[in-house]
């Protein structure tokens, strides 16, 4: 057995603020699936078990939601009829919309059906003044729906990974020219709206993202022995911020997207696709901190609108118990570095590479296609349980206070020694997912808080591969490659089944959890009285 996670506290001691920054935003695949059915259903428990505030999503202009046409003599038409149906959905449930401006109609587009089985319009718009007039009228039509102070709680993000082809068929230059027009356009309807981007893919180590378009001839290519030696950083963000600053345009936030791997969409088969270090999230989101600390938009606020173990939406290591610990510690290795971590995605209602093929095909999500929870989802439910106080912390474990009740919740995770890197991704097949979770040797958790009312009850809730695993229970149950709904609402309810059982603090006022925790495990004590 390895060194134990040990951690002592008293539940009255100094704590300093804990912001839930993990919570703050989710993602989502596209604008149109958040007007089926499913996807609302799935995003209301995602929103009342784990706290989401915001969802961000591709394709708010896309033609599925007709937002915007031209008569045959060219005369724009806007519509926004679904957008109000979708917003009015998000708002009943709590959630604010992270905007994210993109891409373009097909009506205003340069070049059409670039990405995505959905064919996605990832180019510039052909009039970029007609693009600025329907920015222009639909922040507005939103200020009349939903009135100024709702909506200057919003954020406006200008397009998605424009360093990518299949995103952006243009230049840098002329990304930095949609976000000069986009911005003006947000501000002139209220100076009060927040604006922000690049919203870049994933840090690389090298110069490929340096000049106008992706130069592949200068991209290095990583191996297994030296992937963490090199000097990993944000696409455009240094030139972004130097462009805002010299044109005078507002910067209200900087966004990228922090994947811990070697490769994005622009992987052009090269490379061995690896993971790098476990500490590469918090190493890249505190170098980012530091990067906007001293750029000309200090105070501006910092927001990853995509994040997950890998940017594949056919990686099997997603299902996975792995993927909910690398979730945990992740961002309790990053606190007090930036505004949002958005994981991408609350769910597998989501068709870019078109449907999966079976409930665990390596989606994004949280929540498989019929709803039944994975890992990360219980992993952003006891995040979400963790109060707004820090009081200790540990490589391995936190224990928090709620600053209105006084009541105490720790969790503890246990990411074996063995996997020195962020979750390894596990694309033709599961055996690289099995292999991954089969490391490690357990731990003993040994945590104590003191100074509590003798007998205030408490509960400790397990997550491990016998409680609350989905694609373990689906695997024990035959993996049913379409399972009925008898079956399905049976693996739905075993997938809930994480491990509870009750404890009390003694009569010396101590509440102790003293247990072996075997590898990829989260343990959760919350306080109940």
């Amino acid at each position: 057995m390895t060194e134990p996670i040990a951690l002592r506290v008293a539940a009255d001691a100094a704590a300093t603020p804990l912001d839930h920054y993990w919570s703050r935003v989710v993602g989502a695949g596209r604008a149109n699936e958040g007007l089926r059915a499913d996807w609302q259903r799935q995003l209301a428990e995602a929103r009342a078990a784990c706290g989401f505030e915001y969802v961000r999503f591709h394709g708010l202009f896309h033609d599925d939601m007709f937002v915007y046409a031209e008569r045959d003599d060219g005369t724009p038409v806007y519509n926004f009829q679904y957008v109000d149906a979708l917003f009015d959905a998000l708002l009943e449930l709590g959630v604010r919309p992270f905007v994210e401006f993109g891409f373009s109609p097909r009506a205003l587009a340069r070049e059409t059906d670039t990405v995505f089985w959905w064919g996605a319009h990832g180019a510039p718009p052909a009039d970029p003044g007609r693009w600025a007039e329907l920015v222009g009228r639909v922040v507005t039509h939103w200020i009349g729906r939903y009135g100024p102070d709702e909506v200057r709680r919003w954020y406006f993000e200008v397009w998605n990974e424009a360093n990518l082809w299949g995103f952006w068929h243009g230049t840098r230059s002329e990304y930095f020219e949609l976000y000069r027009v986009t911005a003006q356009a947000v501000k002139a309807v209220d100076q009060r709206l927040r604006v922000g981007g690049p919203a870049t893919s994933n840090f690389v180590p090298d110069a490929r993202f340096d000049g106008e378009t992706e130069n592949v001839d200068v991209r290095l290519v990583a191996d297994d022995r030296d992937i963490d030696t090199l000097d990993w950083h944000p696409v455009w963000v240094d030139a972004f911020l130097d462009f805002c600053e010299r044109e005078g345009l507002p910067v209200d936030f900087v966004s990228t997207h922090p994947y811990p791997t070697d490769w994005a969409l622009d992987e052009h088969g090269q490379g061995q696709r690896l993971t790098r270090s476990v500490d590469a999230t918090p190493a890249d989101l505190a170098q980012l901190r530091r990067l906007v600390a001293a750029s000309p938009f200090p105070e501006a606020e910092i927001h990853l609108t995509e994040w997950s173990s890998s940017s594949s939406p056919r990686d099997h290591a997603h299902d996975t118990l792995p993927a909910a610990t690398y979730v945990v510690r992740s961002v309790l290795h990053a606190l007090d570095t930036v505004d949002s971590l958005s994981y991408w995605t609350f769910t597998d209602v989501f068709e870019e590479g078109g449907a999966g093929d079976e409930m665990f095909h390596g989606g994004f999500g949280m929540l498989t296609l019929p709803g039944v929870p994975k890992p990360t989802f219980h992993a952003y439910r006891m995040l979400n349980a963790l109060g707004d106080r820090l009081l200790a912390r540990t490589d391995g474990a936190v224990v928090t206070r709620e600053e209105a009740t006084g009541r105490i919740a720790a969790l503890a995770y246990h990411y074996p020694a063995e996997e020195p890197r962020s979750v390894p991704a596990s694309f033709d097949d599961r055996d690289l997912a099995r292999a991954t979770q089969a490391k490690g040797l357990p731990r003993r958790l040994d945590l104590a808080v003191s100074g509590l009312r003798p007998g205030a009850r408490f509960e400790v809730e397990v997550l491990d591969g016998e409680h609350g695993d989905a694609i373990g229970a689906w695997h024990r149950l035959g993996e049913p490659a379409t399972p009925t709904r008898e079956l399905t609402a049976v693996l739905n309810r075993i997938a809930r089944a994480t491990a509870v059982e009750p404890a009390v603090a003694g009569p010396d006022g101590v509440v102790r959890v003293d247990r072996t925790v075997s590898p990829w495990s989260l343990v959760m004590l919350r306080q109940l009285d």
